[in-house]
């Protein structure tokens, strides 16, 4: 009769798998034991587990710390002489195992999600080494247009860098977070996604300034392209998770929505929370935008004369009826 034991994390995280055929199991510190342990509170012949009748059945050989089982209210009792359950966890030192056996039901098999193929498009070398010279390329020109003293090519290089280095750290962050988790870290796959969402974010930006340069003061086009901003935001992370964890979508879901909240929420509230009613040095907004930006062709000077003496004759006209 097979058994399968597996030893688990804390949080019962899956670190090991063993399947085995014995009628009787040994597992201790001792390297005569069918599974190994090298934690330090275990003894060295700690748990013996035996098939008798029919049934596995668990004996704490006098151990120091014990051997103990974990019920769904998570209180514990002695492990020995207990008659093993399917999904059984027992707790041995600061070890933990999870019995199982061969009709154990598994989780429904997951399907591809159709992100996989623009997930593998953007891991590609060439791709991601083409997205992250683009990244470079426009910092590089972001970082030459709001200086307001001309710089030469040294001196942007260690800015622009830099730049691309600071936001490499998050896809090799998840990735790392991920391996330490016991899952498949990606990393080509986190660095391909993450600078193609950077760079659509840099469109975004120019399309902030085009809305705003081409709006009034009480458009709500700008304010559509930071909901934009906001959306793409929540698809790197939905990505970033989807790629780098096996999570429900729903637990995906709240994680992306949640780390979005945190980063837009919280610029917001810093940004808004100094920020006081009479301001006596106002920061002057320096961009220059050309004429080619406008989406609709500006006014002629004449045109505007005559709108303006219109909009006078109106108001006077206002004026008499009150």
């Amino acid at each position: 009769m097979e058994i399968i034991i597996e030893e688990i994390s804390r949080n019962h995280k899956l670190l090991h798998r063993h399947k085995l055929t014995k009628a009787q199991i040994n597992i201790g510190r001792d390297y005569h034991n069918d599974i190994i342990l090298a934690d330090p509170h275990i003894c060295p012949s700690h748990l013996s587990v035996d098939l008798i009748d029919g049934q596995w059945h668990l004996t704490d050989n006098q151990t120091v710390n014990g051997s103990f089982i974990e019920n769904i209210n998570e209180k514990k009792h002695s492990a020995d002489n207990h008659i093993v359950h399917d999904g059984d966890v027992i707790t041995l030192g600061k070890s933990q195992l999870r019995i199982l056996f061969t009709d154990h039901p598994v989780e429904p098999t997951v399907a591809f999600s159709p992100f996989e193929s623009f997930i593998n498009l953007m891991r590609h070398p060439a791709i991601l080494l083409l997205s992250i010279t683009l990244f470079t390329l426009i910092a590089g020109a972001v970082f030459y247009l709001n200086t307001p003293t001309e710089i030469n090519f040294s001196q942007l290089l260690v800015p622009t860098l830099g730049m691309a280095l600071g936001f490499a750290f998050w896809p090799a962050g998840v990735s790392l977070v991920s391996h330490l988790n016991k899952h498949d870290a990606r990393v080509m796959a986190q660095f391909g996604i993450s600078f193609a969402f950077f760079n659509i974010m840099w469109f975004t930006d120019l399309l902030e300034s085009v809305a705003a340069f081409n709006s009034a003061s009480g458009s709500i086009a700008p304010i559509f392209i930071v909901m934009s901003s906001i959306a793409l935001a929540f698809s790197l992370f939905w990505l970033n998770g989807y790629i780098g964890f096996h999570m429900p979508a729903k637990r995906r879901i709240i994680v992306a929505a949640s780390m979005t909240i945190l980063l837009f929420g919280g610029s917001y509230v810093v940004q808004y929370s100094n920020k006081p009613e009479f301001n006596p040095r106002p920061q002057y907004n320096s961009t220059i935008m050309m004429p080619s930006f406008l989406v609709a062709s500006s006014s002629s000077v004449d045109k505007f004369v005559k709108d303006s003496e219109k909009l006078f004759e109106r108001t006077q006209k206002a004026a008499r009826k009150d």
